[in-house]
């Protein structure tokens, strides 16, 4: 990771990119992309709008433990 931890994506951004996933993650943008694609799809579900390619960071940090 890049010197940043959860709070300050959390407090910064709104949305993560997969680049940010996979720095927190310590995993390949490829996986990074799978997850953001399944926390979208349960967005999704839920009848939430997503934005392809980002996940809002509130549902992240409650559903990824990290």
């Amino acid at each position: 990771m890049t010197g940043k931890n959860k709070d300050t994506y959390s407090s910064e951004k709104k949305f993560l990119t997969a680049k940010d996933v996979s720095d927190l993650l310590g995993v390949s943008l490829s996986t990074a992309y799978r997850i953001i694609k399944r926390l979208n799809d349960d967005l999704a579900r839920a009848g939430k709008i997503t934005v392809p390619g980002k996940v809002s960071s509130r549902y992240f940090f409650e559903n990824v433990y990290i």
